[in-house]
């Protein structure tokens, strides 16, 4: 079964780390490319090992992602 996940992705420091907000896991990697690739062999592990109860219990599945405009200054 195929699942589409959330991927977010921020540089810090030298590096990118990658979040999947759903079930909040994440990785890293010193490129964008490779941060994803790691989150994505995260989440593969995760299903693998993780029991049925346990994947409904750390899934949050309302994520949104959008942009909000403020006041600054």
């Amino acid at each position: 079964m195929i699942r589409k996940l959330t991927a977010i992705i921020e540089r810090e420091g030298n590096g990118y780390v990658a979040l999947c907000p759903e079930f909040d896991i994440a990785s890293q990697g010193d490129t964008i490319e490779e941060a994803r690739a790691n989150l994505k062999e995260a989440l593969e592990i995760f299903f693998e090992v993780a029991s049925p109860d346990e994947v409904l219990d750390r899934l949050h599945p309302d994520v949104f992602v959008t942009s909000v405009e403020v006041t600054v200054g």
